[in-house]
Parts: C-alpha cells; structure tokens; sequence
C-alpha cells in the first residue's frame, strides 16, 4: 500500500483518503495501483459493504501527477492507472465519493463511476485534459454527456470550464451538496445507512443502474489509446515543458 493512500474500514464501511496533501491530492502510478487494489479487496469482501474515497485537507485530488505520468511505462499490462479505472468501472458493490475540494482531471472522471456523489460547498469540478494537450479518459468522452448533456460536458471537456459544487448539483453530476464542516459526517451516515442495506439487493440494482458495461470499457480502450498517443506528441511535451518554465504553452 502507497503511503500516499490511506484505508480505513468501520461499520463495514471502507474509506479511502488520497493522502498527498503537499501536492494537492495529485495521483502517482504507485497511488493508482494501491486504489486499484482496494477497490479489489473490496469487491472480494463480505464484510466490507460500502466504500468511500475521498482527500486529505482541502482537495479532492488535482488529478495525474504529470511528471509521474510522463516518465511512467503505459505498455505491456494493464498499467496502474488502467487497473484502477477498471476497477472502478466495474465493481459490484456500491461505491461513494465524499469530494471535499477541488475534483480535477481524474478527480471528476472517476466521479462518473461512483454510484453516490457527495460534494462540499467548496468543492470544483474541472476536466482541463486538453488544455494538457491530452484527450478525456475513464469513459468520460462518453459518460459525462449523458450526465450533463452535451452542450454542457463539451463546455467542460473543450472549453475547459470549472464548476461550483451549486452548479454540479444542478447538471446531475453530483447527488448532493452538505456545508464543508459537514461533509465527512453526513457521508459517514449515508455510507453506514447504504452498509446496512441487503448485499445482494444493492448489487443487483447495481447491476440494472449500470447496464452499458461493455460501452464503456470500449469507450475507456479507445480513450486510452489516444491518450497514449498524446503523452507521447510534441504538444504534450510542450505543455511540460511551458510548465516547467511558468509560461504559455505555443502551438505551431
């Protein structure tokens, strides 16, 4: 287990903290391995019956480590990154978000594949893959539209709009919005009410709720393959590069 991810389990309720406060919750290839395989440990428990993740202080995540990202191997077996997004994308039992700050990148598109999003009144909403010269992943090219609608998730997908927690409450892509000094205790309620309820009741409504598995795991492969393909473009190492040196990026 990364020591940037930390598990803890009560009432059968399993929460997960993205523990990397010093940089903003930002996720590392180590990190995406240690979050898949709870996911996994999960799944595979009888004890555990609801899981939450979550960010230490005040974000969610900020999405990739990009310098993590662009160093790591993406080839051969599935990498961690994609280990995790399978496992979110297909687990069976229910799994919650408690998102108490900023949601980027993969922080919103992991969003699509919790069953119940809770957000602070502080929290934001932003995707900026192509502002990163990058493309959408995690289904989201397909996920986030009918969440939103598609003028909206282009708005959010192209133009690379924020959203207040008001405004993702009010689009659908969130469940519901609780005052940031109540966020961790009315999760920890709901997750306990949804621990209690029948197993196999909950996994087979799962089921019905999420019955486009296989669209969206070819959507997610399609995805993956392009955004392969640009972390290894010349634009992708000009955004790096433009970063590194706290300046636009240029595209000719």
């Amino acid at each position: 287990m990364s020591d940037s991810i930390t598990l803890k389990t009560l009432d059968r309720v399993t929460t997960l903290t993205i523990n990397r406060p010093q940089k903003r919750n930002a996720i590392t290839q180590e990190m995406y391995g240690a979050m898949a395989d709870a996911l996994k440990a999960y799944e595979g428990s009888a004890e555990q019956r609801a899981f939450v993740i979550t960010g230490a202080a005040d974000y969610f995540t900020a999405g990739n480590d990009l310098q993590d990202f662009s160093m790591a191997d993406h080839t051969g077996d599935l990498p961690p990154v994609a280990r995790f997004l399978e496992a979110i994308s297909t687990c069976k039992k229910p799994v919650i978000a408690a998102v108490n700050g900023p949601a980027i990148g993969v922080g919103l598109t992991m969003l699509l594949h919790c069953d119940l999003v809770y957000a602070a009144t502080s929290a934001t909403f932003t995707a900026p893959f192509v502002k990163l010269a990058l493309v959408p992943e995690a289904a989201s090219s397909m996920l986030l539209s009918a969440s939103v609608g598609m003028a909206v998730a282009n708005d959010i997908l192209l133009a690379g709009r924020t959203l207040t927690a008001e405004e993702a409450h009010n689009y659908g892509l969130i469940s519901r919005v609780f005052a940031d000094a109540d966020l961790g205790d009315e999760v920890a309620a709901l997750a306990k009410h949804v621990a209690a309820s029948a197993p196999e009741a909950m996994k087979l409504s799962k089921s019905l709720i999420r019955n486009q598995r296989d669209q969206v795991a070819a959507q997610m492969a399609s995805e993956a393959e392009l955004f392969i393909g640009q972390l290894k473009s010349s634009e992708f190492s000009e955004v790096v590069a433009a970063m590194m040196q706290k300046r636009a990026p240029a595209f000719s």
